[in-house]
């Protein structure tokens, strides 16, 4: 049995995907049983979630049992802030499990867990030293926010991954920038790709009528270089998702071919995917590995990608394109659209690194002895 912890996000998005996509993996792949350990940050309020983050955790006596009712014999952890914290780790690991923690973003260390601030890739914050996010006021919320987030973080990160038998990341990239910010890692990371659990038999990129580009709407996120670079390209663009920067993205794609669809349930945005020619993801900043990159691979369309962050890693090269640069994505989406030889690269590299077996394989070695 493995026990899956993870403190949903008030805005549901990849990291609660990543979590059911493991849970079926394990039980499908590893052949264990798995069960899901949750807490919302929506019906925390913020004065538990204050009192989580600074007391390192609530009620950590609720994972501890559990354990002790699953038999669990590894907890692993995702999202634990504000409500699980370096509490809920202790709590396994005195109940008899093996301790892995996920870390999806850097929130170790920074307070929005991006690394990105005022426009610009930032690591203002180093270690225990948070302060810089208290000024700048990453998190974009109240100086109160700020500064309990800050403390936060300062006061329990190194108890917190003391906690751990191991760690997970998804990316080497991840894992050189958490040394560089400091986290407190030491040798126990270890790269688990994200599993992709429907592989396209081969790329249908031929028929596409669309170019893709998915994701939260926001400016890091760089659509309005994809707007900029289907007008230059003279192809059809599709943007889905929503976020704090629609208004502004419908704004500049006022007379140029394109359509926003809003955010769409997972069969729908399956659809989309399937009738692309090609799929943008044009970050402007270190992102991780975003799964939009890996999802449009797996579907077998043609992708240009930022390269940026931890997109180098799994993108072919002939997708990359460098970040921010409008005229360079038109030019990669030229010589991508509708190209079934892209989109058959792209599938060879999730077949190898993030199919069901591959990724099973990683976590039997996370694990240790039991799985299989």
């Amino acid at each position: 049995m493995i026990l899956l912890l993870h403190n949903r996000y008030r805005l549901p998005g990849g990291e609660e995907r990543a979590v059911a996509d493991l849970q079926w993996l394990i039980r499908e792949q590893l052949g264990e049983d798995a069960e899901v350990l949750e807490r919302d940050s929506a019906a925390l309020g913020n004065r538990r979630a204050a009192a989580g983050l600074l007391r390192g955790g609530l009620e950590p006596e609720d994972v501890a049992h559990a354990v002790r009712r699953t038999g669990a014999r590894v907890l692993h952890a995702h999202n634990v802030n504000p409500s699980f914290g370096w509490r809920a780790l202790a709590a396994a690991r005195e109940a008899g499990a093996r301790v892995v923690l996920h870390l999806h973003n850097y929130r170790l260390v920074c307070a929005q867990g991006l690394c990105f601030t005022l426009g610009a890739d930032c690591t203002r914050c180093h270690g225990r030293h948070t302060l810089p996010g208290v000024r700048l006021n990453c998190r974009g919320g109240s100086r109160a926010e700020a500064v309990t987030y800050a403390a936060g973080l300062a006061l329990w990160q190194r108890r917190l991954c003391a906690q751990a038998d191991a760690f997970a990341v998804p990316s080497a990239f991840a894992l050189a920038r958490l040394h560089e910010l400091g986290a407190p890692v030491g040798d126990r990371a270890r790269v688990v790709g994200s599993v992709q659990r429907e592989i396209a038999p081969r790329s249908g990129a031929a028929e596409g009528a669309h170019v893709l580009a998915a994701g939260r709407l926001t400016p890091e996120k760089g659509f309005d270089d994809a707007i900029d670079a289907a007008r230059l390209a003279g192809l059809p663009l599709v943007i889905a998702g929503d976020g704090p920067h629609m208004a502004a993205l419908r704004a500049r794609a006022a007379g140029a071919d394109v359509r926003f669809t809003g955010v769409l349930g997972a069969a729908d945005l399956a659809e989309l995917r399937q009738g692309a020619g090609a799929a943008i993801v044009p970050s402007r900043f270190a992102e991780i590995l975003p799964l939009a990159a890996l999802e449009a691979m797996a579907a077998g369309v043609p992708l240009a990608a930022a390269a940026s962050g931890g997109l180098p890693e799994a993108v072919p090269c002939g997708g990359l394109y460098p970040p921010g640069d409008a005229a360079a994505l038109a030019a990669r989406l030229r010589e991508l659209w509708r190209n079934e030889d892209a989109g058959a690269a792209g599938l060879a590299v999730v077949r190898e690194r993030y199919s069901p077996s591959a990724v099973a394989a990683q976590l039997r070695d996370l694990y240790g002895n039991g799985a299989g």
